[in-house]
């Protein structure tokens, strides 16, 4: 089981601003793609898992440190680990590195929701035995 994802990213052109730096908010579609990814590894199929139970994931929160720029061309690592896990929501803690360099961190809240009333809903059982196994 994999409990701690690492992915490989390198910065493109469109993911920087007019001086070549990471524009913030491109770090959280660089956290979002390493989630999915890492759900992709664990053969979670989405799409499949959504049309099947009406059930999705919702980013809930986000807290976020930018402590170092990354920049055009830099190979970056997204490191993400499932910190908890709770009956209708599950705590990721992230991080963006380069070489030894760490560049950001997070704490993402990502909650279960039903997709047609909007509204939070428990982790069916075997989707949540299978993440706890991550932690």
């Amino acid at each position: 089981m994999h409990k701690k994802f690492v992915w490989p990213i390198r910065v493109y052109f469109g993911d920087t601003d007019a001086g070549g730096v990471v524009y913030h908010a491109n770090y959280l579609e660089f956290l979002e793609r390493a989630r999915s990814e890492w759900l992709r590894v664990l053969n979670f199929d989405q799409r499949k898992f959504m049309q099947e139970t009406g059930v999705g994931f919702a980013v809930r929160s986000v807290a976020i440190e930018y402590l170092k720029p990354a920049r055009l061309d830099d190979e970056l690592r997204v490191i993400s680990t499932l910190k908890s896990l709770g009956r209708a929501q599950m705590l990721f803690t992230q991080s963006i590195e380069r070489g030894e360099d760490v560049l950001i961190t997070a704490t993402v809240r990502v909650a279960c929701m039903d997709l047609v009333r909007g509204k939070a809903t428990a982790l069916p059982t075997d989707i949540h035995e299978k993440f706890a196994k991550l932690i």
